[in-house]
């Protein structure tokens, strides 16, 4: 007998009530419950049962599973921000799974092996245009090719990927991979056409005969700042000289470069200006470092490459080479406010890293289309836009612009223009309860140190745009996958059976888990006590 979870209502207390005796109050049930890297993934990605079948060593298996909800594993390993090990319940015992690296070697390994994704779906006849071939693009060209529609994307650009290709340093996302894990999207019969603006999605729609329209733009326009400037240096924006390196036109810079701004693009822009050949990259930040939106170990890696940052500063004017900032103090809400105590600066060259917008005015003459204050692109819980049959996501749309998002974007609009085309609705299935660590009944672990991926010298870092961060080996990679904890789902411990006073547990052999004989079961709970993931609830005996 097993519970239905809909219907529980979880029982962890049992300090009050323990064995019930002859008269049994509660019985155990196996569960499977929510682990929560899977919980916090944007992709929604089933991490703890892919690095189930990488700790087995199944690692062609493990790739399918993870492709069934993510195309790009060799790039998400490489530049997600990994919020999956945010919420890894191993960090609370000394140090979060590497998901990240162990994803990473499942998608390096399908491109050298050549795996095909799986496609079992029947063609519906179904064409569907996809504008934009970034990440979300790709994602929901994927998935709608999984699901037997026909794909089309149109990019305004030379080469597809978006900002992963003109966003993203190499050294952080070598090129070479990318244009693998893009090639074998096409090589599923996705046609990606190139240099191909769309300025009328109506017309590009009937030209083609597109049955619906899913726009995934970007955001590729870098925000100004309304700074007084005369006979300035040299102003540029971090996503103009992102790009101009990726395309082989990188700027002249000069040898002192102060980068505005404290995000993730501005710890980018600052690393590749001493790349670039700069004696000193100094990134100016109005907050100070707690209250910064670039993620913590980005601006760790900056600082190890001898990036200078420049807290509670904000730029006032720019008369030629002098910059004169403004110190500011911080509110109690955490808000920067002016101090009127100023210093001068001198650079050759500023860059502007204060955020992207998206290049959505195509689309206002579409009716039904609502924007937002910011210009991004109103869309309902399925994606769509005001407009029937035109979906949208991605950076373009309103929501925290970062790939694994984007791509889960792709991936939840495909289903949901699946469904449309063949009139119907799709639901996203209800979710279990989230395991928290302090629901785990766990051993003492004396080997849980994580595995460190080894990492290029800061000063050999300098001398190019060679990848900084290395994968990890087969063996390293079947070790960090064993340090998952399971949470939540069983994965044939023993502990429960050798633990029953009564004998009521019954094996049902490899992968088939364990039932319960409750002619036998006492309801005592030392099997709840001992199953280390929280596979097992006590619930009451009327359930």
């Amino acid at each position: 007998m097993t519970a239905k979870l809909g219907d529980m209502t979880p029982v962890m207390d049992l300090t009050s009530q323990k064995g019930t005796g002859p008269v049994r109050a509660r019985r155990p049930t196996y569960v499977d419950l929510l682990a929560p890297c899977n919980h916090a993934c944007p992709a929604g990605e089933n991490i703890q049962a892919w690095l189930a079948l990488a700790q087995a060593g199944n690692y062609r298996r493990a790739w399918e599973l993870l492709v069934q909800d993510n195309p790009l594993p060799g790039v998400h390993g490489r530049v997600c921000y990994h919020p999956c090990e945010d919420g890894c319940n191993r960090k609370d015992l000394n140090e979060a799974v590497s998901i990240h690296a162990v994803e990473r070697f499942l998608g390096d390994l399908a491109m050298a092996e050549n795996w095909p994704y799986p496609l079992t779906a029947k063609r519906s006849g179904k064409r569907v245009l996809v504008v934009g071939a970034g990440p979300s693009g790709l994602s929901a060209a994927y998935h709608l090719t999984r699901l037997g529609h026909s794909v089309e994307i149109h990019e305004a650009g030379p080469l597809p990927g978006g900002m992963m290709h003109f966003g993203i340093p190499a050294y952080r996302l070598p090129r070479a991979d990318l244009m693998r894990e893009i090639g074998r999207i096409e090589a599923m019969g996705v046609r990606i056409v190139l240099d191909h603006p769309v300025d009328d999605v109506l017309a590009e729609q009937k030209a083609g005969g597109f049955d619906a329209v899913f726009i995934a733009i970007g955001a590729h326009i870098g925000k100004h700042a309304e700074i007084p400037a005369r006979d300035a240096a040299r102003v540029l924006d971090a996503v103009a000289l992102l790009r101009g390196v990726t395309t082989g036109e990188a700027p002249r810079l000069g040898r002192r470069v102060i980068v505005y701004g404290g995000g993730n693009t501005a710890m980018d822009a600052a690393r590749t200006a001493k790349r670039l050949g700069a004696d000193e990259a100094l990134i100016v930040y109005r907050r100070d470092r707690e209250h910064m939106p670039a993620h913590a170990f980005e601006a760790d890696e900056a600082l190890a490459e001898g990036i200078k940052i420049k807290w509670l500063t904000t730029i006032k004017e720019v008369v030629g080479p002098d910059l004169t900032v403004e110190m500011m103090e911080l509110d109690a809400k955490g808000y920067p406010q002016p101090t009127g105590r100023y210093e001068t600066l001198h650079a050759d060259s500023i860059v502007l890293a204060l955020g992207q917008e998206t290049d959505s005015g195509f689309l206002r003459h579409l009716p039904g289309i609502e924007f937002a204050a910011d210009g991004v692109v109103k869309v309902s819980a399925s994606m769509m836009t005001g407009h029937p049959g035109i979906f949208a996501g991605g950076d373009m749309v309103p929501s925290e612009r970062t790939v694994t998002i984007a791509v889960g974007h792709g991936k939840r609009a495909a289903r949901h223009i699946d469904a449309w085309l063949r009139g119907q609705q799709h639901e996203e299935p209800a979710k279990p309860p989230i395991v928290g660590f302090a629901m785990l009944h766990l051993p003492v672990y004396s080997d849980a140190d994580p595995t460190l991926q080894k990492e290029l010298s800061a000063a050999a870092r300098m001398s190019g745009f060679e990848e900084v961060m290395a994968g990890l080996s087969e063996a390293e990679v079947r070790r960090e996958a064993q340090r998952c904890l399971s949470c939540g789902n069983c994965f044939e411990c023993d502990n429960c059976y050798a633990a029953c006073p009564e004998e009521a547990i019954i094996k049902l052999g490899p992968g088939q888990r364990y039932r319960y004989d409750y002619a036998k079961c006492t309801g005592c709970a030392v099997c709840f006590e001992q199953c280390p993931c929280h596979a097992i609830e006590m619930i009451p005996e009327s359930m």
